[in-house]
């Protein structure tokens, strides 16, 4: 009799020591997954609605830029940065204001905002070294075809990496711009444009991204961001 009642307290023992294992492996579980959620790391940039001036240099050239159009954080603590991003309105060129953030936070086909990118470049190229020496390897013709709002159209190859982009080259006041654009398609319905990187100093790049929707106002684009960061500049 003693050995049956051993042998059912033991089945009785192992009835509930797996479910409670097997709790407290889910518990393990979901606290590593916590931990790994709310672990340090890059954060997705809070915007200010301060205007405070923040005097930075980028390359060896000053700029003083009011805090709510810098993007990464720790560039709004001034100093000198290997790059600094910016977001800005079209055609208004606001800085983030909380009046103006559902603007801000849209990526809408026709969203207004441009994304800027100052970045220190040892060797920065010109557009048209830009053209021959990147994208020309990748462009079957290479003279383009006469492409919308007096830009010229480039088709890339396919399988070169490209081949969902369309590359635009224009003139404004002399100056060679190239515009790098995403194709439409179903699973891509808020195409983006990139002004791609111009030198504006010896060690200075510039390049902005906007929505392809605004790719007709490209000269007004341009003019614009260039009297923003010439208003930015310290001489």
């Amino acid at each position: 009799m003693s050995h049956a009642g051993q042998k059912e307290d033991i089945h009785q023992h192992s009835g509930w020591l797996i479910p409670v294992a097997f709790f407290f492996a889910i518990l393990l579980l979901s606290g590593l997954f916590l931990g790994w959620y709310l672990r340090p790391g890059p954060r997705v940039p809070a915007p200010t609605g301060q205007a405070n001036l923040v005097e930075l240099a980028v390359g060896g050239s000053s700029f003083a830029i009011p805090a709510n159009y810098i993007q990464n954080i720790p560039a709004r603590s001034g100093g000198t940065q290997t790059s600094v991003s910016l977001a800005t309105l079209f055609p208004s060129w606001h800085g983030y204001s909380d009046a103006e953030a559902r603007a801000f936070a849209g990526n809408a086909p026709d969203s207004p905002v441009v994304r800027l990118t100052l970045r220190r470049d040892a060797n920065p190229l010109a557009a048209a070294d830009r053209l021959e020496r990147i994208y020309r390897p990748y462009i079957p013709d290479l003279k383009g075809t006469a492409g919308p709002f007096g830009l010229t159209q480039y088709g890339f190859a396919k399988d070169s990496g490209y081949e969902h982009q369309d590359l635009f080259a224009g003139q404004d006041n002399g100056k060679l711009m190239l515009f790098l654009c995403e194709q439409p398609a179903p699973e891509l319905t808020s195409p983006n444009c990139i002004a791609t990187d111009q030198p504006i100093a010896k060690s200075v790049s510039l390049s902005y991204r906007f929505k392809r929707a605004y790719l007709a106002r490209w000269r007004e684009m341009s003019g614009g961001v260039n009297a923003l960061i010439a208003r930015f500049r310290q001489h």
